[in-house]
Order: structure tokens, then sequence, then C-alpha cells
């Protein structure tokens, strides 16, 4: 792999108007990047277009957008490149959770969560990944989490999202090898989000110190520039992925179904990467 030269991309963030999506959206400009910055807050948006812009002179385009609707993924691509705004690097980011009894959970805000936590950074990524491969240093980056490493009683829907987009991106990773294309699941654990601070303090990382959106992202970019990175990349509360791969199943659910009940009195919504 050659050295990556953000100063030659053009990169799409998704759910880029606060937390995790904004410091992508910085220090990808801070690096030279052109940015596409998508969520539904049009306002947060610009504002962080014209910071953008006035600090670093990068081209910023943004689009307030509901990435849950059906083919979203493929309606953007159409959309940006009618203007000649031609994508070299993606990263998936838009996303949100709930913490409540499966029981007890909203049938419609479940379909919602499914269909953007997973229906549109699968048709994202089909949309674009021709394009990124041929494009030269060319990355797709799709935000898992550390609750996708074992089952997440009270969150059990986020949890099986966040499953299947580490699954899927590092089944994507061995399938572009050899192509050019960087493919990286970044798995954070807490973070100092709105996400955490709906959820207590009390999070699934047996209670190690939360990390800043920059911290994160500082660890997913060195990973990303490595000359062979791997498919994915655990950015703190490394002990509760190792657990999950020491214990068995049922004891691991029975040992997070008691940290989720702890957080179980707290408000049922956390939006979070929207």
């Amino acid at each position: 792999m050659k050295k990556m030269d953000y100063r030659r991309q053009t990169v799409i963030v998704t759910g880029a108007s606060s937390g995790l999506g904004a410091e992508f959206a910085r220090q990808l400009a801070r690096r030279g990047a052109n940015l596409v910055l998508v969520a539904r807050r049009a306002d947060r948006l610009e504002s962080l277009a014209a910071e953008l812009t006035k600090a670093h002179g990068v081209a910023v385009t943004t689009l307030a957008r509901d990435l849950g609707l059906r083919d979203a993924g493929r309606t953007l691509r159409v959309e940006l490149e009618s203007r000649g705004i031609y994508a070299t690097g993606l990263v998936n980011n838009a996303g949100f959770g709930s913490h409540d009894a499966f029981t007890d959970e909203d049938p419609e805000r479940l379909q919602d969560m499914i269909s953007l936590n997973i229906g549109a950074l699968v048709d994202l990524s089909r949309s674009y990944v021709a394009p990124l491969a041929a494009a030269e240093n060319g990355f797709l980056i799709n935000v898992a989490s550390l609750l996708g490493f074992q089952p997440m009683p009270y969150m059990s829907v986020y949890g099986a999202t966040k499953a299947f987009v580490l699954s899927f991106t590092e089944g994507l990773w061995a399938e572009a090898r050899g192509t050019g294309l960087r493919v990286l699941a970044v798995c954070p654990g807490a973070m100092d989000t709105e996400f955490f601070d709906a959820a207590g303090s009390q999070t699934a990382d047996f209670g190690a110190k939360r990390l800043t959106p920059a911290a994160v992202v500082d660890k997913a970019l060195a990973t990303l520039d490595r000359r062979s990175a791997p498919p994915s990349v655990i950015t703190n509360g490394r002990p509760l992925a190792l657990a999950s791969k020491l214990l068995p199943r049922g004891p691991m659910a029975r040992l997070m179904g008691w940290m989720g009940r702890r957080r179980h009195s707290q408000p049922a919504a956390v939006p979070t990467n929207s």
C-alpha cells in the first residue's frame, strides 16, 4: 500500500453533525481532504463546513439527508456525481441506538435503527466500493462498536447491528486485498459523546476510561495509514473484547445482562452519530 495522501481525497462522512462524525471531518480536513458531510441536521453541517473551510481551505459540501430511507446510498452517489463530486473515501458513521428491554422497544424505532445502522451502511458501501477501489488510496471506514463483540442485553438490537457491521467490514477487507482499497472497521468503547452521556457512566467496557472522539479518530486514521492495516481496530475497552473470546457465550450474556440492567433506568432513546 502507498502512503496515504489525503490532499488528493474527497471523503464522504455520514453522521457528521456531531460527535465522532464531526471529529472525522475535522481530522480529515486538517490532513487536506475535501469533504462531503451528510446528516439530518442541516444547521450543524453548515456550521461545521464553514469552520473547516476557514481553518483548512478545503472544499466542503453539505447534504441534509435521512439515510435510513431505501436506496439512500445509491441516491446519494447519483446526486453527488451529477454535481461533479466523485468520492475517493467513505466514512460510514451514521447510526443510533437505544437501551431498553426488547419487549419494551418501539417496533418502528427498531426498524429505523436496522435501516440506518445496517441498510444504509451496506447500500453506501455497495454504491461506492467500485469507485473507491479504482481511486488511488481509496478507503472505506465503517464505524462498528466494542458492543459488537458479544451479546448486549437491553441493547440487543443495537449490539447486533454493530456485530453485523464488524463482520461485514472484515469480510470486505478480505475481498479487497490486492485491489488497493483500504477497508477498516473502527470499534470504539466508551466515548465523550451524546450516546454515552445518555447511557450513563456505567458503560459496557468494565469502567474503562472514556476516550474523546479526537483520540478515537487519531487511532482509526493511524491504523488506516499503516502499510498493512488490520481489518478492524479496537480503540479502547479491549478487556471486554478479550473477555468475549475467553468466556463461554452463556456466562458472557449473563454478565452483559447484569451490566445492562444497571443502565435500564436511564432514558430509553439514545441518539448517536446522526
